[in-house]
């Protein structure tokens, strides 16, 4: 169940292009149906599926594909309870900010679950809707408190594959074939300042749940996201913590980026400096006999041969198809990302300290958007969704939240350093605001978006020419050179 059979390197069907997860609903529905249908994997990104989900029936759900998607699922009870919460009809006004949804703890209440089971279902079930093609959902491994109901939630609609990164998915081969047969899950959450002896633990139970009895589901397949062959090697040493297969992501890959191996070394403009010790082991990797595809960098047809030379399935794709018209970027940021690019004057720098995560964080310099330190600057310091923020044990064994990007005085209360608040940006508000749903504030002012890219953009003259504009199929075709 965890992977092809031993000596193999390559399972039959396994497709050739892996769309990247890209940003929170960037790799939307939409995206992941069109990259689906031409046969290749279609991915949509599973962070903030409650969030977005939410907000998006406050909008209205004008087209009726929220809610026609929902009516597959197994328990309308369920459904019912999130539409009463969320749902106005006609949407609410340009002035109104959006109803909160619950944040993530250690005891996810039962309407948090509900939301974030019916935000995966209903993303993977429209971007399976009227093809056969495979779809996968891209996670955080780092995001753990989210993981289970999320997981569930994708694997209800029938997802195919599941991609995570951002840590090592450990215990995530056996939490699939958990959720696969409807059984209770316990996931390990991280807990910074615990005891060495704590352990923490996320909760779901399928049964108790849904109410109801359901028949098993069809267990996805595993994609890890590593940056090294030595981590490959480390998950693929065991029964219990290998993957089906692997992601391996260079530094140029938009979105978070490993650290560099040995002591922090910054550039000028602040970039992590990556040198020979990051350059990945592809032999070593082949080796494992699982497939794996190559990120970063690789949006040619010379990149998928020699990607394919070197033992690899194919290749993930992540910025030609955020770029691409299908794409969840606000269309009008989107455009104006591809006309900068192909004038040259559009920066994509990797800032060291911008996550609050801690990773290399890519951003795209465009003028109006949180890159820029005065935008930034003039937003309300604040953590309201709060996806990247960590749990922490107090002094008095409690658990409590926190985050760099939150009000500086709040996060050293908590017991944060002043160092990690330097630069950084709130990604969960910033990132939403880049699909056109950010949060509109009391005082009238509106969240600014926030934009990652990859670093190599060599690939837009070839398929946006003088325009602005190209669909996901061109991306493939380009990559296959049928173009």
């Amino acid at each position: 169940m965890n992977g092809p059979p031993s000596g193999t390197r390559e399972a039959a069907g396994d497709p050739v292009i892996l769309q990247g997860g890209m940003g929170v609903g960037v790799s939307g529905w939409r995206l992941a149906r069109a990259v689906a249908s031409t046969g290749q994997l279609g991915v949509v990104s599973g962070v903030a599926l409650d969030a977005l989900l939410a907000r998006r029936l406050q909008e209205g759900d004008a087209d009726g594909c929220l809610r026609r998607a929902l009516a597959h699922f197994p328990v309308p009870a369920l459904v019912r309870r999130v539409l009463q919460r969320y749902f106005v009809a006609g949407g609410i006004s340009d002035t109104t900010p959006y109803r909160p949804v619950p944040r993530l703890g250690l005891r996810s209440r039962r309407a948090a679950q509900e939301l974030a089971v019916l935000g995966n279902f209903a993303e993977v079930f429209l971007a399976k809707e009227g093809h056969r093609g495979p779809v996968g959902v891209n996670y955080l491994e780092k995001i753990q408190m989210a993981t289970p109901a999320a997981v569930y939630g994708a694997m209800l609609a029938g997802v195919d594959y599941v991609l995570m990164g951002a840590g090592l998915p450990t215990e995530i081969p056996g939490l699939l074939d958990a959720l696969a047969a409807h059984r209770p899950v316990r996931l390990s959450v991280a807990v910074q300042t615990a005891a060495t002896d704590g352990r923490f633990q996320v909760a779901l139970d399928p049964p108790t749940l849904l109410g109801t009895a359901m028949q098993p589901l069809r267990r996805p397949r595993l994609l890890a996201i590593v940056s090294s062959a030595t981590l490959a090697v480390y998950l693929a040493r065991d029964d219990t913590t290998r993957p089906d297969g692997f992601v391996v992501e260079t530094p140029v890959a938009g979105g978070h980026s490993a650290r560099p191996r040995g002591p922090l070394t910054v550039s000028a403009d602040g970039e992590p400096v990556y040198g020979p010790r990051d350059r990945v082991d592809l032999a070593r990797i082949a080796a494992l006999g699982l497939p794996y595809w190559i990120a970063g960098g690789r949006c040619g047809p010379q990149h998928l041969a020699a990607a394919r030379a070197a033992g690899a399935a194919g290749v993930q794709i992540g910025t030609a198809f955020a770029l691409c018209r299908e794409s969840g970027l606000d269309p009008t940021l989107r455009r104006s990302l591809i006309r900068e690019a192909l004038r040259g004057d559009l920066v994509v720098r990797n800032h060291a300290g911008a996550s609050p995560t801690g990773f290399p964080f890519k951003m795209a310099h465009l003028a109006g958007t949180a890159a820029d330190e005065h935008v930034y600057a003039d937003r309300p310091r604040l953590c309201d969704l709060g996806y990247l923020r960590v749990p922490f044990q107090r002094s008095d064994g409690r658990v409590g939240y926190r985050c760099p990007a939150e009000p500086v005085g709040e996060y050293l209360r908590k017991g944060g350093l002043i160092e990690d608040t330097v630069g950084s940006r709130c990604l969960c508000n910033g990132l939403v605001a880049g699909i056109g749903l950010g949060q509109r504030r009391a005082d009238g002012s509106v969240e600014p978006p926030l934009l990652t890219l990859g670093q190599d953009l060599t690939f837009l003259p070839e398929l946006a020419g003088t325009g602005d504009d190209y669909d996901a199929r061109d991306v493939v075709d380009h990559l296959l050179g049928t173009r």
